[in-house]
């Protein structure tokens, strides 16, 4: 018997945030105007960001047509065209674009992401949902769950990389009758969004890898510490935690066994040292989230001086899915230290930005010129920065680097929780090593003197070579300072901060040396260091940028050629903004 058609729209942050409720709105008000026998749905993100809202169309007999920036107004000829009419909208239609950014992709963490109703339990079960838990409780012991989890070969995807396995069986084996299970989905690296994309696109694969790792370490009681910045990503999960608790999946003898496990949600205050796991664990605590040192582990005294684990979003998503098919069909994908597969946020300059999920070991080129097309209006690439903050920047000549936790390490970044910005030939290196410093610095708790100290004075000489007040000799100082402070440092923010720095001033030296002897940025980004001129044969005497100016920098008659004082130019580039016969000139 065949079904009805069905219609999806993508609603999870980056849908909303292009239009995505007002898409829905519109298509439901069009299928109901109409009296169409369609079953209108949500989903989460699947992961082409970059062309949100996303609508996908499933007919009666399974084929599926994907259409991209479906706006309010273009839902209305999709209902009319598509459905009444059976043929495909012109220019919407993203099939094909579909096909070219998954062909590289293996989806496991991300399994459901874009296909199911994040908010129907029923919807997950009816893709093997919960069946993983029930083969856990009802055929294995916690030792087995554990030893397939060692046969996987998964590693924590919240930076550190250590066996998954392992750490669950470490926690385990520790004495303690109460132990703890905690989720660190708090996720604070700029340009990051996978752990959101997955709460919001498919919270019971969380919980049922929190389940099962709660069983194998013998907790009862876990705890999910999300940002507060998340408001969607909340929402769903404490609907996905009354669901399961409701279908018997959360509480008191799951599934007639003696398993008990109850789940707490705790909302971070946006700190992103508390990614570091004893700065999460003093602030679930209430205490200020500052981290102490290791060890003892968290294995051994974690929460509330009890045995604790504690893993991010993406590891405890890919739990379901090794339990029910197998540690050795897991370890089948990527390389032989670093198994199965990663999901990475690709942002910046790049042309098919969003979320992607590939195989361990893939190169960073194919990531940046087949998964994500390139970079956009034909300009160089020149960088991606692994790891965020914490990680470092990878030049053009490194790009056939597998992406695996040894080989990126090599390089000087790291894979960290997957962020990857690409940067093009406008991207100034020194100020982008600025910036990251710049939030480190910001979110240092200040407990050590090296981060708290080291990073201010590290960011004060990155400060100065931007404006052109820097000396030559002060890159000395400055890569001695990044590796005292990654030296000298208490926990894994401030060891880790130095990375943007030492990795551009061993790629990019020259852009530091060129913005230190001649006082000039390649880039043309660092505003100190900017002269903006007209030039005469070019200016037609329109008036354009006179009337953008600030502070009344740009003189001349109308029709006459322009002329802009040097004394008064704030270098804010409205001029060159607003030229629309780019006689405007920067250097």
């Amino acid at each position: 018997m065949q079904g009805k058609t069905v219609v999806k729209v993508g609603l999870s942050t980056c849908g909303i945030a292009a239009g995505g409720q007002k898409t829905y709105a519109a298509l439901a008000r069009e299928i109901t105007k109409h009296g169409l026998d369609v079953e209108l749905r949500r989903t989460g993100c699947i992961g082409m960001c970059y062309i949100e809202p996303i609508v996908e169309i499933i007919s009666p007999v399974g084929e599926n047509d994907y259409y991209g920036a479906v706006t309010e107004d273009k839902a209305v000829q999709l209902v009319e065209e598509h459905l009444l009419k059976s043929v495909p909208p012109y220019g919407l239609q993203v099939s094909h674009e579909k096909e070219n950014v998954f062909s590289k992709q293996v989806r496991v963490a991300l399994r459901n992401c874009g296909d199911i109703d994040p908010e129907s339990i029923s919807d997950y079960r009816s893709r093997g949902g919960y069946e993983s838990l029930r083969k856990a409780l009802l055929e294995m012991s916690p030792e087995q769950v554990i030893g397939e989890m060692l046969a996987s070969g998964l590693r924590g995807r919240g930076g550190a990389g250590f066996l998954t396995g392992l750490k669950w069986r470490f926690t385990r084996a520790a004495k303690g009758e109460i132990k703890y299970l905690v989720c660190n989905a708090d996720e604070g690296d700029p340009g990051a969004f996978m752990d959101r994309s997955i709460i919001e696109g498919d919270p019971h694969a969380v919980l049922e890898g929190m389940l099962l790792a709660a069983y194998a370490i013998g907790a009862s009681v876990g705890y999910v510490y999300v940002r507060a910045e998340y408001p969607l990503a909340i929402v769903r999960l404490e609907k996905a935690i009354e669901a399961a608790r409701e279908a018997g999946f959360l509480g008191e003898n799951i599934l007639g066994t003696n398993f008990n496990f109850i789940l707490k949600i705790k909302k971070g205050a946006g700190a992103f040292v508390c990614g570091e796991e004893t700065a999460l664990l003093a602030s679930l605590e209430g205490e200020r989230g500052m981290p102490r040192l290791k060890p003892p582990f968290p294995a051994e005294q974690g929460l509330w001086k009890k045995p604790t684990c504690i893993n991010n979003v993406e590891t405890f998503a890919n739990v379901p899915w090794i339990i029910l098919n197998g540690g050795d069909k897991f370890k089948a994908y990527g390389t032989e230290k670093s198994s199965g597969t990663k999901v990475f946020a690709l942002a910046g300059k790049i042309r098919r930005g969003g979320l992607i999920e590939v195989p361990m070991g893939i190169t960073l080129r194919e990531i940046v010129f087949e998964v994500g097309g390139g970079i956009p209006g034909g300009k160089n690439f020149k960088g991606i920065q692994l790891g965020g903050p914490s990680g470092g920047c990878v030049p053009e000549s490194l790009l056939d680097t597998p992406v695996d936790y040894e080989s990126i390490v090599k390089t000087g970044a790291i894979v960290g929780s997957g962020g990857m910005i690409v940067m093009d030939e406008t991207t100034c290196m020194v100020d982008m090593a600025r910036f990251f410093l710049n939030f480190a610095q910001n979110e240092s708790c200040g407990k050590c003197t090296h981060c708290r100290v080291g990073t201010k004075r590290m960011l004060e000489i990155l400060v100065r070579i931007t404006e052109g007040k820097a000396q030559l000799e002060e890159l000395d100082l400055l890569y001695e300072l990044a590796l005292e402070v990654k030296e000298g440092s208490l926990c894994g923010l401030g060891q880790t901060a130095p990375n943007p720095v030492l990795t551009t001033l061993k790629y990019f030296r020259e852009e530091y040396e060129t913005h230190l002897r001649e006082r000039k940025c390649p880039a043309k980004v660092c505003r100190e260091l900017l002269s903006y001129t007209i030039d005469a044969a070019s200016c037609t005497g329109c008036g354009l940028c006179t009337r953008r100016c600030p502070t009344a920098a740009i003189t001349g008659e109308k029709k006459a050629v322009h002329i802009i004082s040097q004394e008064m130019c704030v270098r804010c580039g409205n001029c060159y903004d607003a030229c629309k016969v780019n006689a405007v000139l920067v250097e």
